[in-house]
């Protein structure tokens, strides 16, 4: 059976919850609360799953500004990629030119220069950015 959207319904619950741009921490807490409770149901009505996404989007752009994830270095991002794909250094040494240079470059005592930056753009498949 599919449920079609009801625009009274999801105006009463807007009534009822009233969402609004979240500016504190307690508001944070009440809209993740409500969002949680949400989640768990076993049949959201599309109403229901409307305001769901109304406010993870309201969640999200408030804990983007308070909480930003800081940027990685170009070698915290080496590491990151090469422990996601389970790869050892010496798996770098034809992409890089040199064993020394690999190993310098993980350990952090090399910098990784523009070239080196696109190849291993392109052997991760990755904006260059990330190691820029």
């Amino acid at each position: 059976m599919t449920h079609t959207f009801n625009s009274e319904s999801y105006a009463k619950l807007l009534a009822q919850y009233q969402p609004k741009t979240i500016t504190t921490e307690e508001e944070n807490e009440r809209a993740i609360a409500l969002a949680t409770e949400l989640e768990h149901r076993k049949s959201r009505t599309p109403e229901e799953e409307t305001l769901l996404e109304l406010l993870v989007t309201l969640i999200e752009k408030f804990e983007e500004a308070h909480y930003p994830i800081p940027q990685g270095t170009p070698h915290s991002m080496l590491q990151h990629l090469m422990d996601v794909r389970e790869l050892a250094p010496s798996a770098l040494v034809e992409v890089i030119g040199s064993k020394q240079a690999v190993f310098e470059i993980i350990n952090g005592t090399r910098s990784i220069s523009k070239a080196q930056a696109q190849t291993l753009a392109d052997f991760f498949k990755v904006d260059i950015s990330l190691f820029l």
